[in-house]
């Protein structure tokens, strides 16, 4: 097969597309400049077609490229996910190369609501299960998935039918990335990675969310995150989180009858995480204003807030560090 032949499909999901400067760096030049590069657009209707609706009524329209294509092919990173359980493997094809009217519904308030939707959890979590559905609706020729280090470094690979590598990929990401603790604590300090998985607010809600996870109610969350492409200024993220002027506003917002927004998901999220507990942010790439339109409370100096914190919550107080943020995601036994 000629390189000319090839079409490298970039899933972007209802994220932004990549730059040019982004695909060079990420592909390198020989594939940019020998395979047709596409990157997929959720809110363009004329590169989508339907394909069908799952048994739990999602509406299933998909990128036209990957629909004809001899041979399909996913690449993935497998990780544990906030809501849809764990990254990679089918999440390649819905919500990586599906409209956003399938995705709409995919991450609904009811849907994202459900307590299987949670990190580490894919059977019985309505968002991967309609995931997996999707999926298999066009089947998918090959699969290669990876697990990675904090260092980037690949430590497995795994390859062959879709879903039953990509489940022998979760099980190895639950060993290696998810632990127990014996409690809640107090104080947690957490980031979300370091780049390019701290490059907005919005992505840092992943961080936060690991963190919530072991954080006592009405406990703190510190969380350090660059954000150097602000909230960010495309999709509806900000927008929707300044609909209203409080966490139990925004969940009334969202969880109403025939509400829909782009992004309502990671706000259903984040205001979940701040009805739980103060959630402190430091960050370069927005300012104190911001973080509070944001409704987070702004933070100068980490290990000063950390101290306060543990103060206020008293003698005793407990405090769990997650230097790597959603990639090591802690859970109460």
């Amino acid at each position: 097969m000629r390189m000319e032949d090839v079409t490298v499909l970039i899933a972007t999901g209802t994220h932004r597309v990549n730059t040019a400067e982004e695909l060079e760096r990420m592909l390198g030049p020989e594939i940019v400049s020998k395979c047709r590069v596409i990157n997929h657009n959720s809110r363009d209707g004329s590169v989508l077609e339907h394909v069908g609706t799952t048994s739990t009524g999602v509406r299933v329209l998909l990128n036209r490229e990957w629909l004809k294509a001899d041979v399909r092919i996913t690449t993935g990173f497998v990780e544990p996910h906030f809501f849809a359980g764990f990254s990679g493997g089918p999440k390649m094809v819905a919500p990586g190369l599906a409209a956003l009217e399938t995705v709409m519904t995919l991450h609904d308030a009811r849907r994202i609501g459900h307590p299987n939707a949670t990190w580490g959890i894919t059977e019985g979590n309505p968002i991967h299960d309609d995931v997996r559905e999707i999926a298999r609706m066009v089947p998918v020729t090959f699969s290669i998935d990876v697990t990675l280090n904090r260092d980037q470094k690949i430590t497995k690979v795994f390859a062959g039918d879709l879903l039953e590598e990509h489940r022998l990929a979760c099980a190895s990401a639950t060993d290696t990335a998810m632990r127990a603790v014996p409690a809640a604590f107090d104080v947690v300090l957490t980031s979300n990675s370091g780049y390019p998985l701290d490059q907005n607010l919005y992505q840092a809600v992943k961080g936060m969310s690991a963190a919530a996870k072991i954080v006592k109610p009405g406990g703190t969350i510190v969380c350090a995150a660059e954000c150097r492409d602000g909230l960010p200024n495309h999709g509806s993220y900000g927008e929707v989180l300044a609909s209203r002027p409080d966490p139990q506003g925004l969940l009334e917002m969202i969880c109403a009858p025939g509400y829909s927004a782009p992004d309502q998901w990671q706000v259903q999220i984040q205001a979940q995480i701040l009805m739980k507990a103060r959630v402190l942010i430091k960050t370069s790439g927005l300012g104190p204003e911001d973080l509070r339109q944001a409704h987070f409370a702004p933070i100068d100096d980490v290990s000063t807030a950390v101290k306060d914190a543990l103060e206020k919550a008293g003698p005793g107080a407990t405090l769990c560090v997650l230097p790597q943020g959603p990639q090591t995601i802690p859970y109460v036994a």
